[in-house]
């Protein structure tokens, strides 16, 4: 089998390019720009373009399947070709698919908690050596690949994003996967750039629950008032499976998962994070995993890069970062954190990063996100908006959207790493969120000094 990807040095487009040079086929790709790791990691498997640019001799009639990522446009010149040579052409999450066709999927929703519910069910299996297929947008502490595609596995275990599929379909990524059981965790309004309304964004997640297959079942957040709605109107023949908040205990600052009076003590802690437990068990039962197999195997799990992710602890100080950008993930992080450190200052730091939270409009959704840490810092930076191309945003416009009187707004990322290096962090944790770097700011050099 000979595969072709157009934007190959996508995080995602890679992985899957080297999940089928791992399976056998001839690959090729290109890309107008490939950064780490993703550059490194094509090159240790011999699948980094010879040169950076699209080429059109590389489409040529024997491809049996040309794989097109986001950052392609539908002008790009190799994908033109490949239409008129009437080629098979996917997206990502359509090769997904008929790779996963005959496999028993498993795909995990919502617009957060994903790649962490993913996670847990991926370390439970493998703990527990169970064959399965997978794909997850993190990269995970001893994975090479990041997707896995064999002959075969049974299982296939999916994140399903809701961001759109490819430049010549607009669907989001998991109205395609079509899923025997279907998990969802949350659904807190984001991606405004494609879904201008709440009212659209929640459509996304009813279709979804109406993708799924036959007699197959839908496992949800039932603390979630959307979920809920949503899930409780799958077809008759859906099975449905709410959970909540795993019950639990925290002493010293570690969590302890209860039941049936046996506790499991845990590397991960939060009531997001025992939602995304109790999720991740019911999936694993409905694979046919004891729930004593699953808790035993669950201790071990330390987190998914950047969801809670912990940099360094030295004495009383600790330091965190998250991948929490939108208003929802924001409360659910440092609500987590000021809950398991309670007698200890916290001080939390945001980017305005995306899209959604650059907006005018939208910054209203942060109202409140950032209250239960003891001192905030929300940072942005004017060349973001500007290389987006978007309106200016004010220091006081964004002050009145968090309403809150514990944040300070910052526009360059020195002043932020200074203020922070002048604190006393004995008796303190700091939590640094962002689904980017504030501007470039090693987090563990910035450890190193505070701790």
């Amino acid at each position: 089998m000979k595969a072709h990807f157009i934007a190959i040095g996508g995080s995602a487009m890679h992985n899957l390019a080297m999940a089928l040079h791992l399976k056998g086929y001839q690959v090729t790709g290109s890309d107008d720009e490939i950064f780490e790791p993703s550059k490194g990691r094509l090159k240790k498997h011999g699948l980094l373009p010879k040169t950076i640019g699209w080429d059109t001799s590389k489409i040529t009639s024997d491809l049996d399947a040309v794989i097109v990522g986001m950052h392609a446009r539908i002008d790009n010149p190799e994908l033109i070709k490949a239409q008129k040579l009437g080629l098979n052409i996917y997206s990502y999450p359509e090769y997904i698919y008929e790779q996963t066709k005959a496999k028993t999927r498993v795909v995990i929703g919502g617009s957060h908690g994903k790649t962490s519910i993913t996670s847990m069910i991926l370390h439970v299996l493998n703990t527990l050596e169970v064959d399965h297929d997978y794909m997850v947008g993190a990269q995970l502490e001893g994975f090479e690949c990041m997707v896995k595609l064999t002959q075969d596995a049974k299982i296939a275990v999916l994140e399903g994003d809701e961001y759109l599929s490819s430049p010549i379909d607009r669907r989001p990524k998991f109205h395609l996967y079509k899923p025997n059981i279907a998990l969802m965790s949350g659904v807190a309004w984001d991606h405004i750039n494609v879904f201008p309304t709440f009212d659209n964004y929640v459509e996304q997640f009813q279709i979804f629950v109406d993708q799924i297959e036959p007699n197959g079942s839908i496992i949800y957040c039932e603390l979630d008032k959307e979920v809920k709605k949503v899930s409780q109107n799958a077809r008759r023949d859906v099975t449905q499976i709410p959970y909540a908040t795993h019950p639990h205990r925290i002493e010293n600052g570690i969590t302890y998962l209860m039941d049936n009076g046996v506790e499991y003590q845990l590397a991960i802690f939060g009531n997001h994070n025992l939602q995304n437990l109790s999720g991740a068990l019911n999936v694993c039962l409905q694979l046919g995993i004891e729930k004593e197999e699953f808790y035993k195997a669950v201790q071990s799990f330390k987190g998914a890069s950047k969801r809670l992710e912990l940099v360094k602890r030295k004495g009383s100080f600790a330091m965190y970062k998250d991948f929490a950008h939108s208003p929802s993930k924001l409360k659910a992080t440092t609500r987590a954190v000021k809950a398991q450190f309670g007698s200890r200052r916290l001080i939390a730091c945001m980017e305005l990063h995306t899209f959604s939270s650059l907006n005018a409009e939208f910054l209203k959704q942060y109202n409140g996100a950032m209250s239960s840490a003891d001192e905030a810092y929300v940072y942005y930076s004017p060349h973001t908006l500007a290389h987006k191309k978007l309106a200016n945003i004010t220091k006081e416009e964004v002050s009145k959207a968090f309403n809150s009187d514990n944040v300070t707004v910052i526009t360059d990322s020195d002043d932020l790493v200074a203020i922070l290096k002048s604190k006393n962090w004995d008796e303190a944790t700091l939590l640094m969120m962002s689904s980017g770097n504030f501007d470039g700011v090693d987090f563990d050099a910035l450890a190193a000094v505070l701790g």
